[in-house]
């Protein structure tokens, strides 16, 4: 179900949720709202005082606590779900079932199950899913997948990914770190952009075997640290690391190598970008990378950059007017959990474990 709207007719969004990163959304669709004709209708809190409170600080017009009221709304045509990973399904369905185009904040959910439910009746409905993976966004990881697209590496050799970061005692205080609505800790909550940027340079693994334990966040229920080692379908291997015990907290680091180049970003900006055969503007690109110092999450959360929603929000307004596929969907949004659980399998019973194509 496309928009089929003119560039004056308004698209009107919700948000899910109002905790941290429902500011973000705030933020992007605001920077977004004179160039590409998009407003902020409204808010569903968990309750009357919350939706309110959050409505006030960010002048949105429409709040409730009501999910029917809410997503009855005839002025909003896309509601973004930003509630915690493990609740993002039910009001998805809700908004699916209210004919609404989705967005829903990383990861889609925290089990396989889950997200195959949400996408099934999106599927149904004719609605679209942007699952948020806003680091692929950027122009370091752009130009990695281009490269790799037009077969600058040959044949890939090592594809690894890692997070070392830190989070505080006092962000494990809510329902962070919890099986029931964070579905695991440091590698589905902080890594779960390297997994997703990680497969889609290198494809899915084959075949993954990973440890996970909790080195120092020791009172909440899932991992603080995980390390795995990962083949790939066409033979390459890997490594992925991944913790918030690590102080200060290191940027988030990709390497993609092959037998004709091998590159490195950490977070957005390129920091390794060499081919034995050099084309003209690799030096630019290293060069302007260089100066592209990107607000990181790898020591606090409130750090990150709200750009990335921006853009990925713009993809998904052009995407509606004009019926074209999204640069990350929900299917694509899929790989990471599958990747993800199955490296929590085979953390869990000590094998390794295949991953289905």
């Amino acid at each position: 179900m496309s928009i089929h709207s003119g560039r004056e007719e308004t698209i009107g969004f919700g948000l899910v949720g109002a905790g941290m990163i429902a500011s973000y959304y705030v933020k992007a669709i605001a920077a977004l709202a004179a160039t590409h004709h998009v407003r902020l209708v409204g808010v569903l809190g968990r309750s009357e005082e919350k939706a309110a409170a959050f409505a006030q600080a960010h002048q949105i017009p429409f709040h409730t606590a009501d999910a029917g009221a809410f997503f009855a709304h005839p002025g909003i045509q896309v509601a973004c779900i930003v509630t915690p990973s493990g609740a993002h399904l039910e009001p998805a369905l809700q908004g699916i079932a209210a004919g609404k185009h989705l967005i829903v904040e990383k990861p889609l959910e925290i089990s396989v199950e889950r997200v195959d439910a949400m996408l099934d009746a999106a599927e149904r409905a004719d609605v679209k899913i942007a699952a948020i993976f806003q680091a692929r966004f950027s122009a370091g990881a752009l130009a990695l997948k281009a490269a790799i697209d037009a077969g600058r590496f040959g044949r890939l050799v090592l594809c690894s990914a890692y997070v070392k970061w830190h989070r505080s005692a006092a962000y494990y205080q809510g329902w962070k770190g919890t099986l029931a609505l964070d579905g695991g800790g440091a590698l589905i909550n902080q890594s779960i952009h390297a997994v997703d940027l990680l497969q889609w340079f290198a494809g899915m693994p084959a075949e993954v075997f990973a440890w996970k334990t909790r080195r120092v966040h020791l009172g909440i229920e899932a991992e603080d640290t995980l390390c795995a080692s990962l083949k790939f379908a066409d033979g390459a291997l890997g490594t992925l690391e991944a913790t918030t015990a690590a102080w200060p907290g290191w940027e988030r680091r990709i390497e993609i190598c092959g037998e004709f180049g091998s590159a490195a970003i950490e977070d957005e900006r390129i920091v390794r970008w060499e081919f034995r055969e050099a084309r003209e503007g690799d030096a630019r690109l290293l060069a302007a990378s260089a100066n592209n110092v990107s607000a990181s999450g790898a020591g606090s959360p409130d750090q990150i950059s709200f750009k990335g929603h921006q853009q990925q929000i713009a993809d998904l307004v052009q995407a509606l007017r004009s019926d074209t596929p999204l640069l990350v969907d929900g299917r694509q949004g899929r790989n990471a959990v599958a990747l993800v659980r199955a490296l929590y399998a085979s953390a869990e019973c000590g094998q390794p474990v295949k991953i289905d194509s």
